[in-house]
């Protein structure tokens, strides 16, 4: 799956790239008809330990799914939101 990165507020080292990389592609056994996604990391500036965001927007045929979670890392935070997307491909594929 192509996965377009932008990191907000730092510069993502590749290892991080690789590893949402890594992570979304298992979404593709869910449902195999994803056309694309986008990933936006953030680093939020306050005083909270959970400042790091990920929000990851897929594109399948007719419709767009989204999640957005926030975390004290962003391997953390890309698991949950992978986490819910599963969730939400089992619905749309039901449907």
């Amino acid at each position: 799956m192509r996965l377009q990165m932008h990191s907000i507020h730092f510069d993502a080292d590749q290892k991080l790239k690789d590893f949402i990389q890594r992570k979304a592609d298992k979404l593709e056994t869910f449902y195999d008809r994803i056309v694309d996604g986008e990933v936006f990391m953030r680093l939020e500036k306050n005083d909270h330990r959970e400042n790091k965001v990920i929000e990851i927007k897929l594109n399948v045929p007719g419709n767009q799914l989204f999640s957005k979670e926030h975390s004290t890392s962003f391997e953390a935070a890309t698991d949950q939101a992978v986490e819910a997307l599963r969730r939400q491909l089992k619905k749309f594929k039901e449907k």
